[in-house]
């Protein structure tokens, strides 16, 4: 299991007082308030940050950040993730389960053939769907729906499908 989850990704400076908009990639963006700390992936290293205010303006959350005080001082932090430790995380319910965790399973059929290996999630509103890359190289799409995802066993790192009628054809 993946230790460090994303929440989101900054995207632009916002004002002069070195406040950043940000795009949330958390399914509750007002889990921002209750954040202390995040941890600024530079690519390089991981750098805790300490959130001093939140605030939220159309689809994004505005930060303030205590170590920066500038436009300047944030002007470098564009397109760069922020993640929490998933002791931070809000708890998953039942049959629910983080992306991060998913990403990399073996997709195997209720009779135990291979599928491939689940590559991304759309998240579609509705719900989301598994892409799951084939070893011939084309794409599956698996929606996760009660009928189709039988069993995910993250210790196995595979997750059991039924497959509708006509998902192969595709």
């Amino acid at each position: 299991m993946v230790d460090l989850l994303q929440v989101g990704v900054i995207t632009t400076p916002h004002g002069v007082r070195g406040e950043v908009k940000v795009f949330p990639t958390t399914d509750d963006p007002t889990r921002f308030k209750q954040l202390k700390t995040v941890l600024l992936d530079t690519g390089k290293e991981k750098k805790e940050l300490h959130l001093e205010n939140v605030k939220f303006f159309k689809q994004f959350v505005i930060v303030k950040f205590k170590e920066f005080q500038t436009m300047n001082d944030v002007e470098h932090l564009r397109r760069m993730p922020l993640l929490i430790t998933r002791d931070q995380a809000v708890p998953c319910g039942e049959n629910e389960n983080f992306i991060a965790d998913l990403i990399d399973l073996n997709v195997v059929t209720e009779g135990g053939e291979e599928l491939g290996v689940l590559t991304d999630v759309l998240q579609t509103g509705a719900n989301d769907v598994y892409i799951v890359k084939r070893k011939n190289g084309k794409e599956l799409l698996i929606p996760a729906i009660r009928q189709c995802i039988l069993d995910v066993d993250l210790e196995k790192k595979c997750m059991k499908v039924h497959l509708l009628e006509g998902l192969l054809d595709l």
